[in-house]
């Protein structure tokens, strides 16, 4: 940033993105600006001038940093843009597509929130009164209290979702199919009072359904879309994903679990899905097996023609070759099942921050076999 201030060469271009992602990009830089101002802490903390975006306040801070921090994070969105357009273009010359990630819920502590408070469920003081989870389930006892805001989708439905348009637009830019995270959430969420502790006393409540997908389609034309459906799905659920034909997911360590009737065992899907043999919610194939009961071990071996003791990567490449085998339309597979690897190598714990998204794959490892 001090080289572009000096040199000035990339200005023209950093200035027309400016203006091109002015609805956004600003309230962005501004809210970064005073994070870093206020020891990072969230805006919730802010001196309360600050915190309600009173107009003064909100002008005196923009004329005392204008000049440097505020514009330098708008510069650093503007080198990431940049650098990450030469990637998607580059990959998408050489055939491949990317499939990028919307969580149905933005941080409590983000420019989102700061920025349109009226469009969440907030107290006086920008407090969540409500907030996002899920009630118990396969991975917690407790559900998961994740914390996050939770929208007024009355106002965004009387808004005609000008909101969601523009933020899934934004994401079209980066990547070529949005993954949507909890789709259910738009039949009907789980919404859980802010004082609680775990997500067990909480209520549904039902989700803005078709009127949202109805609003991006006008806006968009087809939706290029993957259905994260899984969880405690209804039929409200599966219907609202059918009428967009939208692809759902299929996890088949979830159906090694089930038996042959499981709709997540690869005999049983159809076309119109996205298979995976875990996702970066789940332990690695290798690890799920070694640590699933004799009953699922069993019925392992049988589906996938396992011997008594198979090694990790025979488990992992005959989970894949059995999904490749399916009619899924699509096949999604973990760096850590191509290798071979174990529950050391897991992503991710779901309703945990200790310990996660740590994993990185070895310089090495990519080998011209495993390549090709």
């Amino acid at each position: 940033y001090q080289r572009h201030k000096k040199t000035g060469v990339l200005e023209k271009e950093f200035q027309a993105y400016r203006e091109e992602n002015d609805d956004w990009l600003e309230d962005f830089a501004l809210f970064m600006a005073m994070k870093q101002a206020h020891g990072l802490r969230p805006w919730v903390e802010w001196p309360e001038a600050l915190r309600d975006r009173q107009p003064q306040a909100i002008q005196a801070f923009r004329d005392a940093n204008r000049s440097n921090i505020i514009e330098q994070h708008a510069f650093d969105q503007f080198l990431f843009a940049r650098q990450w357009a030469a990637l998607k273009a580059y990959t998408n010359q050489k055939g491949i597509q990317i499939i990028g990630d919307i969580p149905i819920y933005v941080a409590h502590d983000s420019s989102d929130v700061w920025s349109h408070p009226e469009k969440f469920f907030l107290d006086k003081a920008g407090q969540p009164t409500v907030v996002a989870g899920v009630p118990p389930d396969y991975f917690s006892a407790t559900g998961q209290l994740w914390g996050n805001p939770i929208y007024r989708w009355k106002l965004h439905a009387d808004e005609k979702f000008a909101w969601w348009k523009k933020r899934i637009e934004m994401v079209l830019q980066q990547v070529d199919i949005i993954r949507l995270d909890h789709f259910r959430g738009f039949a009907g969420y789980w919404e859980v009072p802010a004082s609680e502790e775990t997500a067990v006393n909480g209520r549904w409540l039902p989700g803005p359904g078709k009127a949202i997908f109805d609003a991006l389609k006008d806006h968009l034309g087809e939706l290029p879309l993957i259905a994260e459906d899984l969880g405690v799905i209804t039929p409200d659920v599966d219907a609202l994903r059918d009428r967009y034909d939208l692809p759902g997911m299929c996890i088949f360590q979830f159906g090694l679990e089930e038996g042959n009737d499981d709709p997540f065992v690869p005999h049983n899907y159809k076309p119109n899905c996205v298979a995976y043999t875990g996702t970066h919610d789940n332990d690695t194939s290798a690890g799920w097996f070694h640590k699933a009961s004799t009953e699922h071990q069993n019925f392992a071996r049988y589906y996938l023609n396992l011997g008594e003791q198979p090694t990790n990567l025979e488990i992992t490449w005959q989970m894949m070759d059995r999904l490749w085998k399916s009619v899924a339309n699509t096949v999604a597979a973990p760096m850590q099942d191509l290798l071979g690897l174990g529950t050391e190598a897991r992503m991710n714990y779901p309703g945990t921050t200790d310990v996660i998204w740590q994993w990185r794959m070895p310089a090495d490892a990519l080998t011209p076999g495993l390549t090709k």
